[in-house]
């Protein structure tokens, strides 16, 4: 069963991936306010847009772990250490959509927020371990008695206004992101939780019989 968690959390993570790379190739349109910061330390300081999302994700992590420990698992350190690089990878290999500076560019967009939104539900859905940024909204939540999407607003628009005085890339689809990408999350984590619930029955009956 460990190995179907990881494949389908390791399938979840590459998805993410991809879907910020495409959604990087048009970020003209705007970007979600994690990768507006990230875009922005890549073109002040260098490096690559992935390696700062790594960055990022290891600080939260860090903080995470002086605040509310119990939300930082295996699950979580590899993902603040994949998704970063898989994103790299499929900007160099330049084989994603470039930017037409026309309506088809949203349509771009909309492609890797949904593919993001899967991906999303998919290595949660694993139970693996939660996101870096998850378990920091979670710990703040906790410590200061927000509820978690009060957590995830404050703590996002303090990111995005960081990200916009660093010049990110901040435009309508920045502030569509959430609204789009949080309901298709919401059911591939609802149909992936399904599919890992039906195959752990189906190895207990096995299990059960073969007994």
């Amino acid at each position: 069963m460990k190995l179907v968690q990881y494949l389908l959390f390791f399938a979840g993570l590459t998805f993410f991936g991809l879907g910020n790379a495409i959604a990087v190739k048009v970020k003209y349109v705007g970007l979600h306010p994690w990768e507006v910061l990230n875009v922005a330390l890549f073109e002040h300081f260098g490096l690559t847009i992935g390696t700062w999302g790594v960055i990022c994700g290891l600080i939260l992590i860090i903080i995470s772990v002086f605040v509310a420990r119990s939300y930082i698992n295996i699950g979580t350190i590899l993902n603040a250490l994949c998704i970063g690089p898989i994103m790299d990878f499929f900007l160099w290999l330049d084989i994603l959509p470039k930017a037409t500076d026309t309506w088809v560019d949203y349509l771009i967009l909309l492609c890797g927020i949904i593919i993001t939104g899967v991906g999303g539900g998919m290595y949660v859905a694993a139970g693996i371990g939660a996101g870096p940024r998850d378990g920091f909204m979670l710990s703040i939540s906790d410590k200061t008695k927000l509820s978690v999407s009060q957590a995830r607003i404050t703590v996002e628009s303090i990111v995005l206004l960081v990200g916009l005085l660093l010049g990110g890339p901040v435009f309508i689809a920045t502030f569509l992101y959430t609204f789009i990408q949080s309901p298709i999350f919401h059911h591939s984590l609802k149909l992936f939780k399904a599919l890992v619930e039906t195959i752990t029955k189906k190895k207990r009956r096995t299990q059960d019989i073969a007994l």
